[in-house]
């Protein structure tokens, strides 16, 4: 299968490719670190408000990939992130763009079918999740860690689509990006314990390493996960980007643990334009 996430060309992000494609007024990607107007440590498109970098900074970065996308910037709708599994349906757009006192609470995942609303999510290695139903035209993001792919974010996304715009698990499109790999991810047995609970065929996703650790492919068990969800394997696209081998182009929390782990944050978004031209934001 070729790579999902294809380089926006002239513009500072990664786009799904074939779903823009196949859907017309869908947009949906990944952003990279450069290319905007933060400094170091964060230079220099950190998206995340919530690493320490000066808002105002971040905020522009931000208007600036929402003009990119032809998105009002009032349209941006994010949640405040906490490594769980709880999934929040968005009914208006507007949640956490320009400061991290009006985010939608406690959630790592976000879903809509309404237009106008540009869903956002943050990351430094841990793995996007997006999801689309042809059928409703609902959408999702889904914010995996290591404790979010074991707490089955994935499936908690698919129970929500179908249970709010009955969609069929079976149709669902996932594109799963650019995250840390099975190549750089090292663990110890005390996530391995619960990766071990977390999915019947949690084994792909494994390397024994050195010392009673282990290389874990979050990408991997995400897709177990979304198979046993009842998601159809060919309609699972996965990247092969890996965070952590490709500092030049994003952020990777674990990488750059030398310095305190002070780095930026690339963003996945995900929203349908409005056909009438007007934001449904609020």
């Amino acid at each position: 299968m070729r790579e999902p996430f294809v380089m926006a060309e002239g513009k500072p992000f990664l786009h799904v490719q074939d779903w823009e494609q196949r859907f017309p007024g869908l947009v949906a990607g990944f952003t990279v670190r450069t290319g905007g107007v933060s400094e170091q440590p964060y230079g220099s498109f950190n998206i995340g408000l919530h690493v320490g970098d000066e808002p105002a900074r971040v905020v522009a970065n931000r208007q600036m990939l929402a003009r990119q996308l032809s998105f009002p910037f009032e349209s941006w709708t994010c949640a405040d992130q906490v490594h769980g599994n709880r999934v929040c349906q968005v009914m208006a757009g507007g949640a956490g763009r320009e400061s991290l006192v009006d985010v939608i609470q406690a959630a790592d995942g976000l879903f809509t079918e309404k237009e106008g609303i540009l869903l956002a999510s943050f990351y430094a290695d841990c793995v996007p999740l997006f999801f689309l139903d042809p059928a409703s035209r609902a959408i999702g993001l889904a914010h995996a860690g290591w404790k979010g792919t074991v707490g089955r974010i994935a499936e908690e996304m698919v129970k929500s689509l179908e249970q709010q715009y009955e969609a069929k698990r079976e149709q669902l499109l996932v594109a799963i990006g650019p995250s840390i790999g099975g190549c750089c991810y090292e663990v110890d047995e005390r996530i391995m314990e619960q990766v071990r609970s977390s999915a019947k065929s949690w084994e792909p996703s494994v390397t024994p390493s050195e010392n009673g650790r282990y290389m874990l492919d979050l990408r991997k068990l995400n897709t177990s996960i979304l198979l046993e969800a009842g998601v159809s394997p060919d309609q699972i696209a996965a990247t092969d980007w890996c965070t952590s081998c490709r500092t030049d182009l994003f952020f990777s929390h674990r990488k750059e643990a030398g310095r305190a782990g002070t780095t930026g944050r690339m963003a996945s978004f995900i929203g349908w334009k409005n056909r009438k031209g007007e934001s449904s934001a609020s």
